[in-house]
């Protein structure tokens, strides 16, 4: 059979595209249909390692585990990684290539849509299904020309599409009727209809909002689906700054960066039953924790500027005076040391910054960007002085490198992952107190044993940690089940599903 694509666009940011992508891909999939996701341009800081060694959104890797497939680069072929205000780096077929200001960009477009039409027929030869998501809105005048990321794609490609609002935001109608009438005639025929996300109470009080929906636009409304509480699936960007206070349980402090990237490594600490994690928002006080943990960064030196105007610093110190343990990884882990020189812009301005000075070790970044997906032993040392080998799984998405960092207590083993590689490759640093933790490994805390073995060394008595994949699968099905229920009979049947 010829692949077929479907195309999911939304009415704003975060109106349910990554979900119901993901929602669809594994009905497909259950199915026994080969299905992949597909995002053309995504703008995000957190990102994932590929099987090809590349880099593509989180919110893309996810939907990849949806349809039971490894991520790959095809799978988001334009990344776009905000390291300032105005400035991103641009990361094509997973490999970055530069960082260009928000006025180049639109420049590059064609260069980029050609990258993004090649992946998309690579996709083509090789499944059945292509379910695409879209980017912010359609609807975006200043952004329509030479567009990649939504209609542009779909009319370059010839793909149906479908709208999706949030409801649980209000003006529902007026985003969906707004969106579609500022779309070009050629553009509104290719929308099939619409979803609305995310309902909440009785169905029947909103059903004469939907038939005047479908007679004021001569358009399907392919279903609502309702508010599932207590529902998590990897956030594409958005944070959640503070968590309810619970004085009792285990506190974990992270600082927001400006630019902060895979703030997904907590989100198995957010989950846990026994721990109180709060984000602390950028100028606020940190407040008296069991464990700090630094985060990754886009910006590394930049944020560390701040980090001192908000007084972090000082309040780093206190906490470890005090007896606090202090965990950086990534861009948090390059802080802990004594300097980091940026001689050719990769990040900002060329220049050095001075690191917190907590760890003899200095961090140069280059051009390479190293992206890997990474197996080993955590060798952590216990409060009764044995080393806990914990496994685990992890990925390094860096520019840089550390030096110095031979003169500390390795804080893991690695696996070797290619031919040549040595056979004992230690990662990260444990400082002579044991207080103090150094990795670029992200993805510690979604695997149960490894996150005890973390949050042991950080006091915890009771770990009983997340398994943050089984939970992502079991959502993943929930999500499945609820989409079945709640979307027309004839919604797959349109695509030749029955």
């Amino acid at each position: 059979m010829a692949s077929v694509t479907l195309m999911v666009q939304g009415t704003t940011s975060d109106a349910g595209k990554t979900v119901l992508v993901a929602g669809i891909c594994r009905v497909l999939a259950r199915r026994g249909l080969r299905v992949v996701p597909f995002k053309p341009q995504n703008m995000a800081l957190n990102s994932a390692v590929t099987s090809d060694d590349g880099e593509i959104g989180r919110a893309q890797a996810l939907q990849a585990i949806a349809c039971g497939l490894e991520p790959h680069s095809d799978m988001n072929p334009v990344l776009l990684k905000p390291s300032s205000d105005t400035g991103a780096q641009v990361i094509i077929h997973g490999k970055a290539l530069t960082t260009m200001q928000a006025q180049d960009f639109h420049d590059y477009k064609k260069f980029a849509m050609d990258a993004v039409l090649s992946s998309y027929k690579r996709l083509q030869a090789q499944y059945d299904f292509i379910i695409v998501e879209g980017a912010g809105s359609p609807a975006e005048i200043n952004l329509r020309k030479g567009d990649i990321a939504n209609m542009g794609f779909a009319e370059a490609v010839d793909c149906p599409v479908i709208i999706i609002a949030d409801i649980d935001r209000g003006g529902v109608f007026a985003h969906l009727v707004g969106t579609l009438d500022l779309l070009s005639a050629s553009e509104q025929n290719r929308v099939t209809g619409f979803v609305i996300n995310r309902f909440r109470g009785d169905i029947a009080l909103l059903e004469s909002g939907l038939d005047w929906l479908e007679e004021r636009t001569d358009k399907k409304v392919w279903g609502v689906i309702p508010y599932l509480t207590n529902f998590y699936l990897d956030a594409e960007d958005a944070i959640q700054l503070q968590t309810p206070s619970a004085p009792s349980l285990f506190k974990i402090v992270v600082p927001v960066f400006s630019r902060i990237s895979n703030h997904t490594d907590f989100d198995a600490l957010q989950l846990h039953p026994e721990i109180n994690l709060e984000f602390i928002a950028p100028g606020s006080p940190l407040p008296a924790a069991d464990l700090i943990i630094l985060p990754g960064t886009k910006n590394v030196r930049g944020d560390l500027e701040l980090l001192y105007q908000y007084g972090w610093d000082e309040s780093i110190k206190r906490h470890l005076r005090y007896g606090g343990k202090l965990m950086g990884i990534c861009g948090g882990y390059q802080m802990l040391g004594e300097l980091i020189e940026d001689p050719d812009g990769i990040e900002d301005k060329a220049g050095a910054s001075v690191g917190l000075g907590l760890l003899n070790i200095s961090t140069r970044l280059t051009q390479t960007k190293i992206l890997q997906n990474r197996q080993g032993y955590l060798r952590l040392q216990q409060a009764n002085g044995s080393i806990n080998n914990a496994s685990f799984k992890a990925y390094e998405i860096h520019c840089g490198n550390s030096s110095g960092t031979d003169q500390y207590h390795p804080f893991a083993q690695l696996i070797p992952q290619a031919y040549g590689e040595a056979l004992s490759v230690n990662e990260g640093i444990i400082n002579h107190d044991n207080n103090i933790i150094g990795t670029y490994l992200h993805g510690l805390f979604d695997e149960a044993h490894a996150s005890n073995s973390i949050l042991a060394w950080a006091g915890l008595k009771n770990q009983n940690a997340i398994n943050l994949s089984e939970l992502r699968e079991q959502q993943l099905n929930r999500l499945a089940d609820c989409l079945e229920e709640s979307l027309d009979a004839k919604f797959f049947e349109q695509f030749g599903v029955r």
